[in-house]
């Protein structure tokens, strides 16, 4: 089937606003003086059904349940990734357009803008996934498409330590660090997992707790009884409507958190997520990008400046509030892994630093300089380790 019968085909159901059912495909070959066997129509009809309300041929690539991000560079580059790093997929599109139309009814799935005034867009679709698209010419050559899978169940701490993700016996630390109702940060490089081990974290807490999470993009799906979602929205075209994480994390106190999450700590919210918990909120966590848990103050120390917290304000705040951080890391094969604890003390200056506490071996977590004071928290807490 030529690709011009194809677009005149597609174009005749657009308009219509009908689904591609093999008789209405068959309707439109008919107008366009084709007649095609049953299984030519039911390939056609397959075809353009994934790509009128489906996501083309990326959707096997979706619907695996091991990948993790799918990312579309041009129409004969396509990259997945299924835990173990980037790989090449054998698929591709028939031509630029192709990935551009794709971009843009998702973007307009999600409700959002996607075309020439605004050439990108962040937003995510109904089913949970994480789209990002870039149009030309920002996007050099063709539409640069990226979509973040959101698992629909999270992960056992047992499944973690089988992936790679925990060391073995591992999940004893962090379950006594949960356990303890200790606040932590989890922190590590885009796609190194840090969502994935949050969600199955909290899939530890009391059945009795509460958990409020205040999110951009709604991705975290604890395993747990009692979740309260909420999720940023941006403004509409006239302007209007916007609601910032900050206002979420403000919300959620109001809501009677037992624990209170942040998906993601990347602006001035840092400065209301640290108040809340040194007013009597623990157990409270979220994410930050961070190159090493040593770097988490510093980062902080910035998110913090664009509240207009200044450097020692917030680190007395962050001295109280916080007590571990946990780093993920990929290793050189593309796996995801824990690759340290760190406990917080304070240096000569009175700012915060991290210590070691535990760090990844062989058999499992290693003891560290700030094993010590991870122990006396956690055993002070009622975390057994």
């Amino acid at each position: 089937m030529s690709a011009d019968l194809l677009d005149a085909v597609r174009l005749r159901l657009a308009e219509s606003g009908v689904e591609p059912t093999p008789a209405r495909v068959a309707e439109a070959l008919r107008r366009e003086g084709r007649l095609l066997g049953d299984a030519e129509v039911l390939g056609v009809a397959s075809r353009l059904r994934s790509e009128l309300i489906g996501t083309g041929p990326l959707e096997p690539l979706l619907s695996a349940p091991e990948v993790t991000d799918v990312l579309v560079t041009a129409p004969d580059q396509v990259w997945v990734d299924r835990g173990a790093g980037l790989e090449r997929a054998d698929v591709s599109f028939p031509d630029a357009a192709a990935v551009r139309r794709l971009a843009q009814r998702l973007a307009a799935i999600a409700g959002r803008r996607l075309d020439d005034a605004r050439p990108w867009v962040d937003a995510r679709l109904p089913d949970g996934t994480r789209l990002h698209a870039v149009l030309p010419p920002v996007a050099v050559g063709s539409t640069c498409l990226s979509l973040r899978v959101v698992r629909r169940r999270a992960f056992a701490l047992d499944e973690l330590v089988s992936a790679g993700t925990v060391p073995p016996g591992g999940q004893r630390l962090l379950r006594a660090m949960v356990d303890a109702r200790l606040s932590f940060l989890i922190s590590g490089g885009t796609g190194s997992g840090k969502t994935t081990l949050l969600s199955t974290l909290l899939g530890l807490v009391a059945p009795d707790e509460r958990i409020v999470l205040a999110e951009d993009s709604a991705e975290l799906r604890p395993e747990h009884p009692h979740v309260v979602r909420l999720e940023t929205r941006p403004a509409n075209q006239e302007g209007t409507g916007l609601v910032t994480l900050r206002d979420l994390v403000r919300q959620a106190l109001r809501m009677r958190p037992d624990r209170l999450v942040v998906g993601e700590v990347r602006g001035p919210e840092v400065t209301d997520l640290l108040a809340a918990l040194n007013t009597g909120h623990e157990g409270g966590c979220g994410t930050v990008h961070a190159n090493a848990a040593a770097d988490v103050p510093a980062r902080l120390e910035a998110l913090g400046s664009t509240a207009g917290l200044d450097r020692g304000a917030l680190h007395s705040q962050l001295a109280a509030a916080l007590s571990v951080v946990v780093h993920l890391a990929r290793d050189r094969g593309g796996r995801r892994r824990i690759a340290e604890l760190h406990v917080l003390d304070r240096d000569a200056g009175g700012f915060v630093t991290t210590v070691p506490a535990a760090v990844w071996g062989e058999s499992g977590f290693e003891p560290a300089r700030g094993w010590g004071r991870l122990a006396a928290l956690c055993e002070r807490g009622g975390g057994a380790l």
